[in-house]
């Protein structure tokens, strides 16, 4: 769904609806696709997968995201969609149990686990699903071993298929679990890696996490103008991600809970007992 994959559906996603999405206009790259996701199972999939992961930087739209996946369900014709579709299911239940309103987390793992059954071992859509069990394995199930496993299979796969964003993300997560067992250089050299491919892609919306993950290994005078940076960032997109908001105020100069000077104001959603906060829904992104 990016440059760098090595897709069918790179024709659909690497122009106009590329950099809509980077910028956070996703009702717009979906809009571009509704036309033809009508009659075309593949789109419909991919416009699925844009409207979720607005709820992701928004913690908001779930309807539309439900609707526009069930439709995409509807019309899956083989089973590489309907993998496809499942996936895209697990990690909407995934976001539903960090930022929605409910608890979805059997949902998740029964689709997740659905996927899995119907993709070969060396299928393309294998390293998404290895992400994204990864994600409910240490944001869900709080097991880091059994995303540590899932995360490095998930980097191995984008980096042999060229995945550039999804090894963004594999970069980042690896490196959050090297930090929670106190390896600071190894989580500095994963969170740059994530920062870079970030940029080099132009995923604007992504850029702001990936330099509040680096700020967190940083030195303070570094921290600081990574999280003002960020900041500005969110500020430009409207204020996505919603999650990050009330971070970029840590250890910034002015203290200040909103963030450096001209962040949006607001905080991260709450989460419910047993769900992580804010932080743990950053490393999805």
């Amino acid at each position: 769904m990016h440059p760098g994959a090595d897709g069918p559906l790179d024709e659909i996603t690497s122009g106009t609806v590329w950099r809509l999405r980077s910028r956070a206009c996703w009702q717009e790259a979906a809009e571009l696709l509704t036309q033809d996701a009508e009659r075309d199972a593949r789109t419909a999939l991919v416009r699925a997968e844009l409207l979720i992961e607005q709820c992701l930087f928004t913690a908001d739209h779930w309807e539309q995201a439900e609707v526009a996946l069930r439709i995409a369900e509807a019309g899956v014709t083989s089973t590489e969609q309907r993998a496809a579709a499942a996936c895209a299911r697990g990690f909407l239940a995934y976001l539903g149990s960090v930022l929605g309103p409910r608890d979805r987390l059997d949902e998740a793992q029964a689709a997740l686990g659905r996927t899995s059954a119907l993709l070969p071992p060396h299928a393309p859509g294998r390293p998404l699903l290895d992400f994204r069990r990864g994600l409910v394995a240490e944001n869900l199930l709080r097991d880091q071993t059994a995303a540590w496993i899932a995360y490095r299979r998930a980097h191995d796969g984008a980096l042999a298929r060229g995945d550039t964003l999804l090894a963004s993300s594999t970069w980042r997560h690896l490196a959050a679990l090297a930090l929670a067992g106190g390896d600071r250089g190894r989580a500095r050299e994963g969170f740059a890696a994530s920062l870079r491919l970030r940029e080099e892609l132009g995923f604007m919306v992504g850029v702001a996490p990936a330099l509040a993950a680096l700020a967190e290994v940083s030195e303070p005078p570094e921290a600081r103008r990574l999280r003002a940076e960020a900041g500005r960032l969110v500020q430009a997109l409207g204020g996505v991600p919603v999650w990050l908001v009330g971070r970029l105020g840590e250890d910034g100069e002015d203290g200040s809970p909103g963030g450096p000077p001209g962040a949006p104001r607001g905080a991260p959603p709450s989460a419910r007992p047993g769900v992580p906060g804010a932080r743990g829904v950053a490393g999805a992104a």
